[in-house]
């Protein structure tokens, strides 16, 4: 009873013993760090409310908040003892140098239940998939004919057969990958030869090249309203800012899948919250099969879900027959070979690269630091 008392104080400032009417749980309140934009318009549609409602017998409220990334602020968190996130979103690299420093709680691969229904990489130590997305090639339909556009990375360094400013990514990690790419190495070798100096040399030789060409983004919202402008006529970008930009962007921007790089967003769990099991239940809760499909119809990052993959339909409604209520998936499409907007659709991830974390845990640091070619 006393320590219900002292809460109350604390939370209205010592100023009243009872708090108001209507006011939030903090026990209760599940905090979810993420990278803003549309991204977080989707999990608030597919995950928070979602979660919320199926919560409601407990009175649990998520509450998003924005971030830029990295583990600064989280490192700060856990130093303290005082971590003011539950779960954060996190990008491959980053939940493995957290977890290596021991910023998160592990997540046993035992305790979800449907973890052999996720694709490869997705169970982590530390992390359970959240979405797969790619960084793809895009460019402005209005500034190349219908007859001859860029089909891949080379034509992104062709600046004189397709003209104008190139965006990429402020940074080396994806643009090493991307600069063997345009030079003519194949996916499966990308790393292989970058874990070599000669390998790497190349990849900086390469953008050397570019670099009098190339205009940094740094937000994932920079990359398509750069092509919108006019700034740049081709672009790296995160293919879910593309397609789910705004009205303009609708058919003008166009993506290129082969030899996209894609990852995935990991869900993980700040070392110390006090919320662990209720964070734990949101992370099963956000890669369960009805969740992933319904984020993945907000905005086209994959599910990393078997299940959701199987059930998505590209630009087809689904049908309310209610005889296939109980299917499990409808194979409207084969997956194999039709196109699609989803990252983790067969037909794009088999022309795909992989981003390899490790090679950037382990080598990320030194070539960052020995990187002369880069933006000021």
């Amino acid at each position: 009873m006393l320590r219900t008392v002292l809460a109350a104080l604390a939370a209205a400032g010592g100023c009243a013993l009872v708090a108001p009417a209507g006011a939030q749980n903090p026990a209760q309140t599940l905090t979810i760090a993420n990278f803003g934009g549309a991204n977080a318009k989707a999990q608030q549609a597919a995950f928070y409310g979602p979660f919320e409602a199926d919560q409601k017998d407990k009175g649990v409220k998520v509450r998003g908040v924005e971030y830029a990334g990295g583990l600064d602020a989280i490192r700060t968190m856990v130093q303290q003892g005082q971590p003011a996130w539950d779960v954060v979103e996190l990008e491959s690299a980053d939940l493995a140098r957290g977890c290596a420093a021991g910023h998160f709680e592990r997540i046993e691969r035992h305790t979800v239940a449907h973890a052999s229904m996720l694709l490869p990489g997705t169970v982590q130590a530390c992390g359970l998939g959240a979405f797969v997305w790619s960084t793809v090639m895009v460019f402005d339909t209005q500034r190349f004919g219908s007859k001859d556009v860029p089909r891949n990375w080379a034509d992104f360094w062709d600046t004189q057969r397709f003209p104008g400013k190139r965006g990429l990514r402020k940074g080396v990690r994806y643009n090493l990958e991307i600069a063997l790419l345009a030079d003519g190495v194949h996916r499966r070798d990308v790393y292989p030869q970058l874990a070599t100096p000669a390998g790497v040399a190349r990849a900086l030789k390469k953008l050397e090249q570019l670099k009098p060409h190339v205009v940094w983004w740094e937000s994932g919202a920079q990359a398509p309203q750069r092509l919108l402008d006019g700034t740049v006529s081709m672009s790296t970008a995160f293919n879910g800012r593309v397609t789910a930009g705004s009205p303009p962007s609708a058919g003008r921007l166009s993506i290129v899948w082969t030899d996209a790089i894609y990852e995935m967003d990991y869900w993980t769990i700040v070392r110390g919250s006090p919320r662990k099991a209720l964070a734990l239940d949101f992370i099963r809760f956000a890669t369960s099969e009805n969740a992933q499909l319904a984020f993945t119809r907000e905005i086209p990052y994959g599910p990393t879900h078997m299940g959701a993959i199987l059930r998505y339909e590209d630009n087809r409604p689904r049908s309310t027959d209610p005889r296939e209520s109980g299917s499990t998936h409808t194979p409207v499409v084969d997956l194999s070979m039709a196109p699609s907007d989803l990252p983790s659709a067969p037909a794009n991830l088999r022309r795909a690269l992989p981003f390899d974390a490790s090679f950037w845990l382990d080598k990320g640091a030194v070539i960052e630091r020995n990187w002369t070619a880069g933006p000021p």
